[in-house]
């Protein structure tokens, strides 16, 4: 193991510019009056902030709104972060006391669900109801994207009744951690602004992240948006003080500090699966020994897979408790009281980092990460506080340290060999260490090609919705502008877009018989379809409210004991626990399910599987195209369900890419993300070999594999990316 020093960061301030009203004491970071400024500008049309994670880019979104200026939509990628931006949001408008009181409503799907139902409206009535009644609406892109594309609506409504209302309304759209969104979701969002920059009079755009996008700004450009990017790194705004007196005099010139000095470990990991979780197990009384010798810390364990922490927590739970210390999972809990008695343990454990370095402060950390942006991310919930509350006193950190248990081939990039860029024991600032792991660790893939192969299909259908003949007079003009802007920043003739999207038709009907197009459907969804996902009953959870997920059949075969179960039964005992508890429980996720099973733990050891189709998969392999497979099984002879599902699996008909080459060749060649969803695949000439030779994509994933897929050369037995 390698360890180093990161230097304490402290911000820039600046002054606020005239009429601005803060309440008192406060003062504003340089990139905040900079952000300020870019949104009030009538010449700018896109803002991008690019501060460091914990200097408060949030306040940067809201500051206009809490003067009283503008109505915001603020999009966040899951519901446990907009649940806590709504927290953040009520206490930003409690202190600065605006004029105008804004009304902040939040809306997701579990919520517009029970909304509808309650007040006795259908869905795209209950959105227009929420959206009307708020000056600051927080939601998620998801929602964002489906009522600009027609969803929600009747066959009486004309397909602009919802968003040309809300996009009227809204002056400013706000899109936070930006960076965790791929290349579909980030199509998405471009066609939805190309929607409203041809059908609107220009409104304000801001997308928070401390990753920015050359080629998404490239693209807005191209768009003829016009786009300024705050970047406090570059502006030379951030200091990295070396001594106790250099901090002194930054603090004295009201320079505010963004982290303290870290202490970071590098653990090196063999690349299997469990060689976290394994680790975490031998170095259970390292792990307790900083709360035993540093009495009043606070720590977080963020993993990446959900059964290792369902695994771990239990067992750090029972050693903590000896010695008068607490465990919880860290589930990202919106309120109530299971989030109180988070925030009171002494040590989280999850993958989740909401409230992690926020509401939950701490002064040690464990984490695993998938790549470069998730590591920096991680890492910087870290160091925020110079302590914690506990029983209205302050009790102050004593020091900051963490541990990042990472690949070893990581490691050795960083310290071992004549290309070594750290030393064991060096001190670094926090920018070059970023730029360091950004330059180290292993690159993943962005799929710049989807955008052209698959961006513009939504394209197709959001200009069809301006082709309606309630609406073509009116978005006349507008309609040459949104298919020429769409043609440029997708690179791609939407005539011919529109022709494959018919020949995806003909096909899925000459298959099954039916009208549809499931290709289409994935490629103009936010995150596509969800093909495996399950209904399950978590007998693990103590809360009966919380017992109800879904979950996709991968990660079942893998991790979980599981007993089948009927939706029918499902749905009965969802509908007694709302009776008991008086506790809605939104039921829209379950419609759709493959299947419903109860959960009754996790595996110490994952299973292995592979799924399996009944014909010859190497002609479907040669076609090298998006297709719909249909009578898909899984291969699992230790599984007693294992009949019960492939009777339910193999009459689905899927969405889905196959390659033939083994999961892990496709994976490194490919320089896939960590938890891309690709599976191994037999058929009836190969399901008795130890190794699939083939693999497969599903929904989403199978475009996205596509676009790398297609590429693909035969040369000497070997593959490459051309």
């Amino acid at each position: 193991m390698y360890s180093i020093q990161l230097k304490p960061v402290y911000a820039c301030p600046a002054d606020a510019p005239a009429g601005i009203k803060l309440p008192n004491g406060w003062k504003l970071a340089w990139h905040q009056v900079e952000t300020l400024k870019a949104l009030r500008n009538p010449e700018i049309d896109v803002v991008f902030n690019t501060a460091m994670t914990g200097d408060g880019k949030s306040l940067a979104a809201y500051l206009e709104v809490l003067q009283g200026n503008c109505f915001a939509m603020a999009l966040y990628p899951t519901n446990a972060l907009a649940s806590d931006q709504e927290t953040q949001v009520r206490d930003y408008i409690q202190q600065f006391q605006p004029a105008n009181a804004p009304r902040v409503n939040r809306l997701s799907g579990p919520e517009l669900e029970v909304y509808a139902e309650n007040e006795g409206l259908r869905k795209g009535s209950a959105i227009a109801s929420r959206s009307g009644q708020s000056e600051i609406l927080i939601t998620n892109p998801d929602i964002f994207h489906y009522l600009h594309r027609g969803a929600y609506l009747t066959g009486k409504d004309t397909p602009d009744k919802l968003w040309n209302r809300i996009d009227k309304d809204f002056d400013l759209f706000i899109f936070d951690e930006f960076h965790v969104f791929a290349a579909p979701q980030v199509a998405s969002v471009l066609n939805t602004m190309l929607l409203i920059q041809a059908t609107n009079r220009r409104k304000k755009f801001l997308f928070l992240s401390a990753t920015p996008s050359d080629t998404l700004l490239k693209r807005l450009d191209q768009a003829g948006f016009r786009c300024q990017v705050i970047n406090p790194i570059e502006a030379g705004k951030y200091q990295f003080p070396d001594t106790q007196a250099a901090a002194h005099t930054l603090s004295n010139q009201h320079w505010r500090q963004v982290a303290r000095a870290i202490n970071l470990t590098f653990m090196p990991m063999e690349p299997t699966s469990k060689a976290s979780e394994t680790w975490l197990k031998d170095n259970q009384d390292l792990i307790l020994s900083q709360f035993l010798e540093h009495p009043g810390s606070k720590g977080a364990i963020i993993l990446n897979s959900i059964a290792a922490v369902k695994r771990l927590t239990p067992v750090f739970r029972a050693l903590f408790a000896h010695h008068g210390l607490t465990v919880r999972e860290n589930t990202g809990l919106s309120g109530g009281q299971e989030k109180a008695e988070s925030l009171a343990a002494d040590l989280v454990i999850g993958t989740s980092t909401i409230d992690v370095g926020v509401d939950f402060k701490i002064n040690f950390l464990i984490f695993e990460s998938s790549d470069a942006g998730n590591f920096i991310q991680r890492l910087g919930r870290l160091g925020r506080h110079d302590g914690h509350r506990k029983d209205d006193q302050d009790i102050p950190f004593d020091g900051f340290s963490a541990y990042a248990l990472v690949p070893n081939f990581f490691v050795e990039r960083l310290f071992a060999g004549d290309e070594a860029v750290l030393s064991d024991g060096q001190v670094c600032d926090r920018i070059t260490f970023q730029n360091l792991i950004r330059e180290k660790y292993r690159q993943i893939n962005n799929f710049e090609g989807y955008y052209k192969r698959w961006g513009a299909v939504q394209s197709v259908y959001l200009a069809q919705q301006l082709k309606n003949p309630n609406l073509k007079q009116q978005y006349s003009d507008a309609l040459r502008q949104f298919h020429d802007a769409c043609e440029k920043v997708f690179a791609t003739n939407l005539r011919q877009v529109g022709g494959r999207i018919g020949g995806w038709a003909k096909e899925w009907q000459h298959l099954s018989g039916k009208k549809g197009n499931p290709i289409a459907d994935d490629a103009t969804s936010f995150r596509g379809s969800s093909p495996l996902q399950c209904g399950l009953y978590d007998l693990t959870e103590p809360r009966e409210c919380d017992r109800f997920k879904t979950y996709d059949l991968p990660g079942i075969l893998s991790n979980l004991d599981i007993e089948m179960w009927s939706k029918a039964a499902f749905l009965d005992t969802l509908q007694e626990t709302v009776a008991r508890t008086g506790q809605p429980i939104p039921k829209g996720r379950f419609e759709y399910c493959l299947g419903f099973i109860k959960l009754r733990g996790y595996r110490e050891e994952r299973l292995n599987w592979t799924f399996t189709s009944p014909g010859d998969l190497q002609p479907i392999a040669d076609a090298w195209k998006v297709q719909v497979l249909v009578g898909l099984q899984i291969w699992q002879p230790d599984n007693p369900w294992a009949g019960s599902i492939n009777r339910r699996l193999q009459q689905q008909a899927i969405v889905c890419y196959v390659l033939r080459k083994p999961v892990r060749e496709v994976r490194l060649r490919l320089q896939l993300p960590m938890h891309f969803q690709i599976y191994p695949i037999s058929d009836l000439n190969s399901v008795h070999d130890a190794n699939a030779p083939y693999s497969v994509a599903f929904g989403e994933s199978a475009l996205l594999l596509d676009t790398l897929a297609h590429r693909f050369r035969h040369d000497g037995g070997e593959i490459w990316v051309a």
